[in-house]
């Protein structure tokens, strides 16, 4: 190398030098490493990661169960189906839908010589009665007095007590008819044996009416003249699904919501739990008895059904936590429970149905434990990195 080439280079050889001697510039720092103690995961106050996690309090479970659904429909105990217990035909009707009613209230006049009968009858049965009666009590009085035979006594006693016999009878069948031996005419009153709303009507001015037609085979013919029922309870009817039978008691309370009424809760019972399963959608049919004061429910309409756990029995029905907070490590749920700030234990847990985003846990987390909603796969990697 002459000369001229070496003080054109020189320079650079110089600064590659001093370059190759420098330091290198120090990495830059990472997140600081947790610890691993046992089952625990430990993190410094200040770690970059706890940013990452979601962590909510586990709730008190207060429903059994949620979001049945059910049927409302009219209560046996103070609703009644009118038939007629007379033939004949409908002459007026004195009661139209909707209108309340007292026992003994009618309903509509019939047109019937089976009533006229039974009235004629009756009426025909006093009299015989009263006459038998009379020829009994002078028979006796003439045989006081040796004016006749014993057996006039005997024969007018036996006249009597057919007349009674008689007079009982037809009075009794006049008398299940709701009739009384002062009337007249053929004209049967159909009256509502108990107090309540007419809720349905089928009959006409002028109809033919029977009294065996609710034994009849078609639902056209056997259809009850009229419904009187009480609308302020209702019954109700939920399928309960065989996970669901454990939570189901009677007495439990209920609480009614439907789309007609947003934002709207009625309150109820369960009254009863059938004793067998249906075979074909496997469920079992229970019963319960809704409060209707405002009558703003109607009979046939469908709700939503909250059964609420006896409040003795809250201890036993475990917590509620959100369902991302689960993982699975071989097929047993697990969760991560923040013992304290930083501070995170993995538990072994027992849960039951998901529900509304929500597993309920009977067993490895208490009510007001913090778990990690989100962030849990994370820890576990932290746990068992070959997870």
């Amino acid at each position: 190398m002459n000369r001229s080439m070496l003080a054109r280079w020189l320079p650079s050889l110089i600064a590659l030098a001093a370059a190759g001697c420098a330091k290198p510039a120090p990495a830059p720092a990472g997140p600081p490493e947790p610890k691993v103690e046992g089952q625990q995961i430990v993190y410094p106050a200040d770690a970059p990661q706890l940013a990452s996690l979601t962590i909510e309090p586990a709730r008190p479970r207060r429903l059994a169960i949620t979001h049945l659904t059910g049927r409302l429909y009219w209560s046996d105990d103070t609703t009644v189906r009118i038939f007629t217990p007379v033939m004949g035909r409908v002459t007026a009707i004195e009661a139209e839908l909707g209108q309340k009613v007292a026992v003994g209230t009618p309903l509509a006049e019939i047109s019937s010589p089976d009533y006229g009968q039974a009235l004629a009858d009756a009426r025909a049965g006093a009299a015989n009665f009263l006459a038998a009666t009379k020829a009994f009590e002078r028979a006796r009085d003439l045989f006081a007095h040796g004016a006749s035979a014993q057996k006039d006594v005997e024969t007018a006693e036996a006249v009597y007590r057919a007349a009674a016999a008689e007079r009982d009878r037809a009075v009794a069948r006049l008398t299940l008819y709701g009739g009384n031996v002062n009337e007249s005419g053929d004209t049967y009153v159909l009256r509502s044996p108990v107090a309540g709303v007419v809720v349905s009507r089928n009959l006409n001015p002028g109809q033919e009416v029977r009294n065996d037609q609710m034994l009849a085979n078609a639902p056209n013919l056997f259809a009850p003249l009229f419904v009187v029922g009480d609308p302020s309870q209702l019954w109700l009817q939920v399928d309960a699904s065989e996970s669901d039978l454990t939570a189901l008691a009677p007495g439990q309370q209920l609480l009614v919501t439907t789309r007609a009424f947003p934002g709207a809760t009625f309150h109820g019972q369960v009254q009863s739990i059938a004793a067998e399963m249906d075979p074909t959608t496997r469920t079992v049919k229970v019963r319960g008895v809704v409060a209707n004061p405002d009558l703003r429910l109607k009979a046939e309409m469908y709700v939503m059904v909250d059964v609420v756990r006896d409040e003795s029995k809250v201890a036993d029905a475990g917590v509620d936590i959100p369902s991302q907070a689960v993982f699975t490590v071989d097929n047993q749920p697990y969760v991560f429970v923040e013992l304290a700030p930083g501070r995170f234990e993995r538990r072994r847990i027992e849960i039951g149905t998901e529900s509304d985003g929500a597993v309920p846990v009977m067993k490895g987390v208490a009510a007001g434990e913090r778990v990690v909603a989100e962030g849990g796969l994370l820890l576990q990697a932290v746990l068992d990195p070959s997870s």
